[in-house]
């Protein structure tokens, strides 16, 4: 029995950057010997184990022989004869095809090394071609490796595009598609994700909505990169410098569906985009089966962007109806997730990324000042069933009003 170090751990190590998880491959031996040893099987399909005291992940080398179309159809096949390299080369990217001994000696089959010197990622075989999952793994590591010089190899970009064309991305579930977007929204560079996924054809595919935002022109006064595609792009980059929460990057992303869908006889105005992109973010999560908290801060964000940006416009019973839907009472923390989210997208317009966004502070204040007004002082001045409600209501917005002078 030889036990290696494989996959993502050996390729972070090597760039000196965070492993996250450790998986190892185990050749020469057999489901038996592990179980005697004390592994405890997981999964029907695969054959994984976990380790008795790490509880770190072991899986037998094996091959794959594709047998169907999608994702899923592979047969397996282990056995104690299943050699090391064997097993790498079912792999995705060179640079995920290295594996370390226990000795510290890396092994390297397909030159993962020096296309992570060269910053490149290259598929292993013509066997990528396979895997149609691929392609959105392929645009994740881009995002997770951006910010180190990493590029997509010509002839990988090349396959990524031929699978496109042939249809192969539909085989894949919400589920699936989820699970590489949702882990693109912690790389340092989320936008990556969704401008490779463009550059491949893939977006038009798995996120219509999103990559209908491509070519919509936008005013150029407010917008000097007046794509509504790149605008999106720039928001979720900002949105990425501004937050580590999954949730406030993704809004950042779909915040703006509502003008993919703007008449062109309108464009380049976008009116009631706040409006119309409600139904398509609500129709976006329930196809790609997206967690309603992502769902839930979107919405918002969706609806309430265009006047959180002219907060020092708003009314202050405008302020607090806002502050009421967003239902940051019960959930305080959402507020600075919305607020975050808005600063992200009035950042993400060329020449505008340094710029301060006061409103932020101005919703804090009023926020703030609305807190303070408490119930029970409603309640002891005499106040009784729903006009306990109307008069906390008044004292709010008397209270934000206030606290602007």
């Amino acid at each position: 029995m030889h036990i290696y170090l494989v996959g993502g751990a050996v390729r972070d190590t090597l760039l000196n950057i965070k492993v996250s998880d450790q998986d190892w491959v185990v050749v020469g031996s057999s489901p038996q010997e592990l179980l005697a040893a004390g592994y405890l099987p997981v999964g029907k399909d695969f054959p994984v184990f976990i380790h008795p005291k790490t509880k770190q992940e072991y899986a037998l080398a094996r091959t794959e022989r594709k047998i169907s179309s999608g994702h899923t159809g592979f047969e397996c096949f282990f056995s104690p004869s299943v050699t090391l390299e064997e097993d790498l080369s079912r792999r995705d990217l060179t640079i995920n095809a290295m594996a370390q001994h226990l000795d510290g000696e890396i092994i390297d089959p397909f030159k993962g090394r020096r296309d992570l010197k060269d910053r490149q990622l290259r598929h292993v075989s013509d066997a990528f071609i396979e895997d149609p999952l691929r392609i959105l793994r392929v645009a994740r590591f881009h995002a997770k490796l951006f910010h180190l010089g990493f590029n997509i190899a010509p002839e990988t970009l090349l396959l990524m595009k031929n699978m496109v064309k042939a249809g192969d991305l539909k085989t894949l579930t919400p589920e699936r598609i989820w699970q590489e977007w949702n882990k693109s929204l912690a790389t340092p560079n989320p936008q990556i994700f969704l401008s490779t996924l463009k550059e491949c054809g893939a977006l038009a595919v798995i996120l219509p909505e999103l990559d209908a935002l491509f070519g919509v022109p936008q005013p150029e006064q407010w917008h000097p990169e007046i794509d509504t595609g790149i605008h999106t792009l720039l928001v979720a980059e900002q949105a990425a410098m501004l937050s580590e929460s999954p949730v406030v990057r993704f809004a950042a992303q779909v915040h703006d569906l509502g003008k993919g869908i703007t008449p062109k006889e309108e464009w380049p105005s976008h009116k009631r985009h706040c409006h119309t992109g409600l139904k398509l973010i609500k129709e976006l999560c329930g196809r790609v089966c997206i967690p309603n908290e992502f769902k839930e801060l979107a919405l918002m964000v969706c609806e309430h962007h265009s006047n959180i940006h002219r907060a020092s416009e708003l009314k202050a019973s405008t302020k607090l109806k806002i502050l009421n839907k967003c239902d940051v009472w019960r959930k305080p923390h959402r507020l600075d997730d919305i607020l975050l989210t808005c600063m992200a997208d009035s950042q993400g317009r060329t020449g505008f990324e340094k710029h301060p966004y006061p409103q932020k502070h101005i919703f804090e204040q009023a926020y703030q000042a609305a807190l303070s007004v408490n119930v029970q002082d409603v309640i002891q001045d005499g106040f009784q069933g729903a006009s306990i409600r109307t008069e906390l209501e008044q004292r709010r917005i008397t209270a934000i009003k206030e606290s602007g002078k």
